[in-house]
């Protein structure tokens, strides 16, 4: 393996990219639709690719960070003249995991493997290399890009079949949003029984309620402060998605239609830029 190819260089995949540039032995060429987020892996000792094509036709492992399924689609239509026997690309993206299998049957047609690996955690995660990594896909080629791999994040399991890191990736994030709804209407319940939140997080530290969404995001929660590190349009994108699997499937979970009710109404109220935690607001105001 002589070069790894990073598509988007948006924070997660800035923050990722530049862990690899600084670990891996080899050639690492990157690329964004900005011109910027470029240069910024470049002054880091990465190497500029001047299109997708490129990075298709040199990179031994392609790597790509975008925010949705559209993006990975419009990524692997460029892609796909170029991809060659032996070639494994990883999809790091959080996207439909029915849209990551039907690109992982064209790839396989080409000769190459495709692997979904949706990450867990923060940018600061990111930026430490201590992202957690949900991989779907052949199991043998997840053995010859651990490395690169662990280059990002310090934790890392193999799931299943295409599509099932990204499974799991969405079973993740609706269960983080459904304890960030109980917290949320508790801490309502709180504050309408004049429990002050401090004390009320402290509180729930003594017993079995304790969680790591409330000891995250409790400062935020106290200060009102809701910038984002993770923004509520991008939870609703991944609950909306869970909604979707769920009609497909035939499963019904009643949690799931509530935390969806909320993130709509969040959306709806022009929160969507905001950091995901500020559902606090949806569900006071609507208390």
């Amino acid at each position: 393996m002589k070069t790894i190819g990073f598509i988007g260089l948006g924070l997660m995949g800035e923050a990722m990219s530049k862990n690899i540039v600084a670990k891996f032995d080899g050639s690492v060429l990157v690329y964004d639709v900005n011109p910027a987020a470029i240069a910024t892996l470049t002054a880091a000792g990465a190497q500029a690719a001047n299109s997708v094509e490129e990075i298709a036709q040199k990179a031994d492992v392609i790597i790509s960070m975008v925010p949705r399924s559209e993006h990975v689609q419009a990524i692997y239509r460029q892609m796909l003249p170029y991809l060659h026997q032996g070639q494994i690309t990883i999809d790091m993206s959080t996207i439909e995991p029915a849209v990551s299998e039907a690109l992982a049957a064209e790839v396989a047609q080409k000769g190459a493997v495709m692997l979904d690996a949706p990450v867990v955690k923060s940018v600061q995660a990111a930026i430490k290399g201590e992202l957690g990594i949900y991989i779907g896909g052949d199991k043998a080629a997840w053995e010859k890009v651990k490395p690169v791999l662990a280059m990002m994040g310090c934790n890392q399991i193999h799931m299943g079949q295409n599509g099932r890191g990204l499974v799991m990736k969405m079973l993740h994030n609706v269960q983080v949003a459904g304890i960030q709804n109980s917290v949320n209407e508790m801490l309502t319940a709180a504050e309408h029984y004049q429990i002050p939140k401090a004390a009320f997080h402290q509180a729930i530290s003594y017993g079995g309620a304790a969680n790591f969404y409330l000891d995250s995001k409790i400062n935020s929660l106290i200060a009102e402060d809701y910038r984002t590190a993770f923004s509520l349009q991008n939870m609703a994108k991944d609950v909306n998605i869970m909604k979707s699997m769920l009609e497909t499937s035939g499963l019904q979970l009643p949690g799931v239609e509530v935390i969806k009710g909320v993130y709509d109404k969040g959306m709806e109220s022009g929160l969507g830029g905001e950091d995901f935690c500020a559902t606090f607001k949806v569900v006071k105001d609507n208390a």
